[in-house]
């Protein structure tokens, strides 16, 4: 007898339904094609232990099974189950009048429990997309599935109550979220508050500032001066997120199996690899390309932390989806592309023994010594960075200081004011939604000065030694600091602002 059982593959962040195939013959064997790799493969031990544990065997008979499209590679355990009542079925132990109205996903154990799977999110929108019923999966996964509505989803504990469901009749509870109750459910106080932060107000005003323009941001300053305390609030006073966001957020965190028992990611991601990550593991790939740390950053905050300490081979492949808000990974016979859309902040000490500029620190450090530190910053990567700002330790009045600063809600307000003041002015823009997003060209348009700022700005270049890279950059920075104080044109005093965020830019920082 021949059966169809219906499983899905996720590539890249999208899914593609696998049809697996069983038939059962006369004589014996078991052949499993379809380029299914190890995991697969090694399935049968899997299925024949879970079933014998439930009451059911696999028939003494020559079992067929073929993964169509047999010519795409399928990986890993999450095809159990499909199989599992796939050969059921086959067999007649069990009906499978309504087994094709199903996708059907889950790594079993020993003794027919089950384990949870990658990627149900994007498998439950291909489901509900190609009219599929519902979709059968591990109770762990179920919340994550249920987002997508108009696609009944089952989340089961055991094999036999699959089996049940098929054969007997039973009924299996349905798991269902009101997915905009999901998303408005927001923490009324972040974990993370800038009202922990004491002093460095012309820091947070930085922050402030980077966050209302989705500007990349570097904190260079001595240990100890509070760079990853500010960096790690830098999420809660970002805008929240839109359901867009929020569903293309939650569908990558879901691929790389990141969201068990959790429905829809309504908090902006925070990411803090540390230094000594491969470029694979930042940027995604592997023989089964996975999402990376910037891809698992999107609509987030990507923190490095001790920026010079990266491998520089490895800051270097950022260089690409800092520009085109992607990652693209080509194989020999297909390629995905991850999203990655997220605000670098970066954070390094401004000499290797950490206290470059500080008069009361010993310098220990050469200037040889000094420019092989410093270098490892490679200039087209300090070119997709905005804003650079020297972060100095806090004196002991401020930190025995009990009164709170602002706190992260107030700041919050004014960064969406101004990014729904972006909104409106790139509406009509496919690809840009906030001032670090333009180009030459919206720069020329939005950006525009008067007189007296470009003759500042000139002033500033020529006697700083500001290299050409600045100028643009001022430029993204003016217009957002121009948005915060709801200003129409960009005027001097938001430049002479934006001129103070280029640090590194000055003779005597990277040469």
């Amino acid at each position: 007898m021949l059966t169809k059982v219906f499983g899905s593959a996720v590539f890249g962040v999208e899914a593609t339904t696998i049809t697996v195939e069983v038939n059962v013959d006369k004589g014996i064997g078991y052949h499993l094609v379809g380029l299914p790799d190890n995991a697969i493969k090694e399935s049968n031990y899997r299925i024949a232990a879970a079933l014998q544990n439930n009451g059911y065997k696999i028939p003494g008979k020559k079992l067929t099974i073929n993964m169509a499209p047999a010519d795409l590679r399928k990986e890993g355990s999450a095809y159990d189950l499909t199989l599992a009542l796939g050969i059921l079925t086959a067999s007649e132990q069990i009906k499978s009048e309504h087994l094709e109205a199903y996708i059907i996903m889950g790594e079993l154990s020993l003794d027919g429990s089950l384990q949870p799977i990658k990627g149900a999110l994007p498998i439950a929108i291909k489901a509900k997309k190609e009219g599929y019923k519902g979709f059968i999966l591990p109770k762990e996964n179920a919340r994550e599935a249920a987002i997508v509505s108009g696609l009944e989803v089952y989340g089961i504990e055991n094999i036999k109550e699959v089996i049940d469901f098929f054969d007997k009749g039973t009924s299996l509870e349905q798991t269902v979220i009101d997915t905009r109750a999901e998303f408005y459910k927001t923490l009324d106080f972040p974990e993370f508050d800038f009202s922990d932060v004491k002093g460095q107000e012309s820091i947070k005003r930085c922050m402030e500032i980077a966050a209302a323009g989705g500007h990349n941001i570097i904190l260079i300053g001595p240990p100890g001066a509070g760079k990853t305390m500010l960096a790690k609030r830098l999420p809660s006073i970002l805008p929240p997120m839109t359901l867009h966001e929020a569903l293309e957020t939650t569908k990558i965190h879901s691929v790389v199996g990141k969201i068990k028992n959790m429905g829809l990611m309504n908090q902006r991601p925070f990411r803090s690899p540390h230094h000594t990550i491969s470029d694979v593991a930042l940027v995604g790939g592997g023989a089964y390309p996975q999402p990376g740390e910037i891809s698992l950053s999107h609509n987030g905050v990507l923190f490095l932390d001790e920026l010079p300490e990266f491998k520089r081979g490895v800051l270097e492949v950022m260089r690409q989806p800092l520009e085109d808000r992607e990652v693209t990974i080509s194989r020999a016979r297909f390629t995905v592309t991850y999203p990655s859309s997220f605000m670098l902040v970066a954070s390094m000490n401004p000499s290797p023994g950490g206290y470059f500029n500080d008069p009361d620190a010993p310098v220990t450090s050469s200037p040889a010594e000094m420019q092989r530190y410093l270098s490892k910053i490679s200039g087209p990567l300090l070119d997709r960075i905005d804003i650079h700002i020297e972060v100095t330790p806090v004196p002991f009045e401020k930190l025995s200081e009990e009164r709170k600063g602002e706190g992260s809600v107030e700041i919050r307000k004014r960064v969406t004011a101004a990014r729904e003041i972006q909104t409106k002015r790139f509406e009509e823009m496919e690809n840009v939604h906030y001032n670090a997003q333009m180009n030459t060209k919206h720069i020329r348009k939005y950006c525009k000065m008067d007189d007296a700022s470009k003759e500042l700005l000139k002033n500033a270049m020529e006697r700083l030694n500001l290299s050409a890279r600045a100028y643009d950059r001022i430029l993204k920075v003016a217009r957002t600091i121009a948005d915060l104080d709801k200003s129409e044109n960009v005027n001097g005093i938001h430049i002479g602002e934006a001129i103070q965020y280029r640090s590194l830019d000055r003779e005597g920082w990277l040469g």
